[in-house]
């Protein structure tokens, strides 16, 4: 779940061209959502739950209440289990919709293809098939090209779509577009798996509830993204079909991502989803990438690579540019060819970070170019 640079799109440690800035200094930086703290109200219902003993596993009171939350955006039909971080969300909800002749079609770029390490791959023993997109979304048409050989033993069955809500480029897919997607794939007897781990970003964007982006739309697993909303490595899967939900709790147990002690997992759902912190959160975080992204594209010889929609930036800026930054601002290189960079708004990001590294972004370019 969720998009980070892999090797030569810029990784971590180096942030791509550039030397490595001083990471032991605190500051807010533009590198990564996954690089801000816990909200403090997050941190503030985590420290509610610590309270005396609890049964383990999930069979307590806050994860309950947490569950509650859940099906009031989603629906009574709506299942969820919580897990501890993005990969492993992937991984246990795509294995509940296909088996190893069976192939996941995503888009080139997508998280679960570039940036798991092959995880999706090993653990499924299923192939990823990649379509190359204009700007990071499946369409019908896209898909349909990448679709060949069905009911021939030789090849790989398609079985799944893996969008990601909003895209690792930062747009944002509608509902209508997940609805047709959705009508399409099914009519191929393809199921659909959605990837949010910016899914309130997306939400906050089109002015949805969560509900909006599941049944639906047509859309038959989520992989809910909390971490990069402001949790501490609180994911979940959300599945509106029977017959996964039969499995599913077994499938999470042997990926080992069962919490022992849940109820400090549901905790920061219960805090995410009350009194609409989860939009709030996202709704500063998006304010402030609109923010970046206006004042960037302002700056002479700065062009923005794709829209602002959700809370990234993607840029193209010289690499003498992006040297010199790097080592005050930390963010990564996006595409080494094209010299895009992208930077990440994130709940705690305010309007002075974003006026001060637009302002040294103006220098450095007047130095530079």
């Amino acid at each position: 779940m969720g998009s980070s640079p892999s090797p030569g799109m810029g990784s971590s440690p180096d942030l791509g061209r550039g030397s490595s800035p001083d990471l032991g200094r605190p500051r807010r930086t533009f590198a990564s959502d996954n690089w801000a703290g816990v909200h403090p109200e997050v941190l503030e219902a985590i420290a509610r739950a610590n309270v005396g003993h609890a049964p383990a596993y999930g069979a307590d009171a806050v994860t309950e209440e947490a569950l509650a939350l859940f099906r009031d955006h989603f629906g009574p039909s709506a299942e969820v289990y919580f897990c501890f971080n993005g990969t492993g969300t992937n991984v246990v909800g795509l294995q509940t919709l296909l088996r190893p002749h069976q192939a996941v079609i995503c888009a080139e770029g997508a998280h679960i293809d570039v940036d798991e390490c092959g995880a999706p791959e090993r653990f499924l023993g299923s192939k990823l098939l990649t379509v190359p997109t204009p700007n990071g979304k499946l369409t019908p048409s896209l898909v349909a090209g990448a679709v060949e050989g069905i009911g021939n033993e030789h090849h790989v069955q398609a079985r799944v779509v893996s969008i990601t809500q909003s895209t690792e480029v930062g747009t944002v897919y509608t509902v209508d577009e997940i609805a047709d997607l959705a009508d399409w794939a099914h009519g191929q007897g393809m199921l659909i798996h959605l990837d949010g781990a910016r899914i309130a970003n997306a939400a906050v964007s089109l002015d949805v509830d969560f509900g909006a982006f599941g049944s639906t739309a047509g859309v038959d697993v989520i992989s809910f993204g909390g971490t990069k909303n402001g949790a501490l490595g609180a994911e979940a899967v959300i599945t509106f079909r029977p017959e996964s939900e039969t499995s599913l709790r077994f499938v999470r147990k042997q990926s080992m991502q069962l919490s022992s002690k849940m109820r400090f997992v549901a905790a920061q759902f219960v805090a995410l989803l009350s009194d609409d912190l989860w939009k709030r959160s996202a709704a500063r975080a998006n304010a402030m990438a609109a923010r970046l992204g206006a004042g960037a594209s302002a700056v002479p010889g700065v062009t923005l690579a794709y829209p602002v929609q959700a809370n990234g930036v993607f840029a193209a800026v010289p690499a003498a540019v992006v040297e010199t930054l790097q080592s005050e601002w930390p963010f990564y290189v996006w595409d080494e060819d094209t010299g895009v960079v992208r930077w990440m708004a994130s709940f705690d990001t305010s309007e002075a970070d974003v006026d001060g590294f637009v302002g040294r972004l103006t220098e450095a370019m007047a130095e530079h170019v």
